[in-house]
């Protein structure tokens, strides 16, 4: 028996969570955002199950260029971080499609010398996140300065959402209004939705889309939730418990002792903790379901483990298994618990926690 944390992925789901993606993007193509190591879920493993997407994109050029090295054909979109005169001149030999948001990068791009090879350039639109890009006004002349290079082929455009999150909030729609102003003849093709864009805003569905958080089975909105989107989680999260304490009334649990039991009561401590990706900061209360049943936290996390009030789960013993998130326990409770978001939870899981992969064949239909 394994006492060491597990993260299980189902390539089932994440195939579910992209049949999902390609029902809301009707004719639009699809780039899988699987960055930040395909959101902590593993990158080779994601884009494996991933293949019918019609391309990849990730934020940093060290990303895409291991996917090349892996034997990844399909269309690899960088976002964000390609500046130096290296990084284009990868970029252009590994055949990429990159961001350009600033004037630093056309710069580097007009000192480079046409080898044959052109890049995809996407210009990018600030349209009122105001992160990255280019102002509205100042777009014609990057586009200028973009055209009038032998090194570039095709140039997109695309924006990103500041508030897609929320669909009530009326910025999305500023910002779709924004990009359906720009002349689009100058440009290959479009984009615009990522997960939340996708799911609740036809308007934002461009020629690509950019589904993110939705393949992992979560869900893209604040007062929404993945099931009730019909998505799949994809990571389950578990351990085991490695001792059950009978505790006493007043005894204080763990470093700081910030939970005193209230009265006689077991306590089981769990083999994981911040070292493995578990939030420090889940406070006293936040759910671990020990064989089905939704225990408490109790106590502060510790690096390797944490503790749980075991008052409702008789006859609770070493080894039983402890799921953290997933399945019945969705990982935007826990995020919510500790006030942070999924995502970070999700791309928070250590190199130490073991992971393994589930319905990797995909069954015959």
């Amino acid at each position: 028996m394994e006492f060491a944390p597990q993260a299980s992925i189902d390539h089932a789901a994440l195939r579910h969570n992209l049949r999902l993606a390609r029902q809301a993007a009707d004719t639009s193509r699809i780039w899988a955002v699987i960055k930040a190591d395909g959101y902590g879920h593993g990158l080779f493993r994601v884009v494996e199950a991933l293949d019918e997407a019609d391309g990849f994109a990730v934020a940093r050029l060290d990303e895409a260029l291991a996917l090349r090295q892996q034997g990844v054909v399909k269309p690899l979109l960088v976002l964000s971080a390609c500046i130096s005169r290296s990084d284009f001149e990868q970029a252009i030999y590994a055949d990429l499609q990159v961001v350009v948001h600033h004037q630093g990068q056309l710069d580097v791009l007009q000192s480079l010398s046409s080898t044959g090879q052109r890049l995809s350039v996407w210009l990018k639109l600030d349209s009122g996140m105001h992160r990255l890009g280019f102002t509205p006004g100042e777009l014609n002349h990057s586009l200028a300065q973009l055209k009038a290079l032998p090194v570039v082929g095709d140039i997109n455009l695309l924006s990103h959402l500041a508030n897609g999150d929320d669909p009530d909030d009326p910025m999305t729609a500023t910002q779709c209004e924004q990009l359906m102003q720009i002349d689009p003849s100058p440009y290959s093709a479009r984009s615009l939705a990522n997960s939340a864009g996708l799911l609740a805003n036809p308007a934002t569905r461009f020629d690509w889309v950019r589904p993110g958080i939705m393949l992992y089975g979560a869900s893209p909105f604040i007062n929404t939730t993945a099931a009730e989107l019909g998505l799949q989680p994809v990571m389950t999260l578990s351990s085991r418990v490695m001792a059950v304490k009978s505790c006493q009334a007043g005894d204080a649990i763990g470093y700081g002792g910030s939970y005193v039991c209230p009265e006689a009561m077991p306590v089981a401590v769990v083999a994981i903790g911040y070292g493995d990706g578990y939030p420090r900061h889940a406070p006293n209360g936040t759910p671990v379901l020990v064989n089905g049943v939704r225990l408490p936290l109790v106590g502060r996390v510790s690096m390797d483990m944490l503790c749980v009030d075991a008052r409702a789960l008789s006859g609770i013993e070493v080894g039983d298994e402890a799921v953290l998130w997933g399945g019945e326990l969705p990982v935007e409770e826990i995020a919510r618990q500790a006030g942070t978001i999924a995502y970070e939870l999700l791309c928070g899981v250590k190199r130490r926690v073991r992971f393994h992969d589930l319905n990797r064949q995909q069954l015959e239909v």
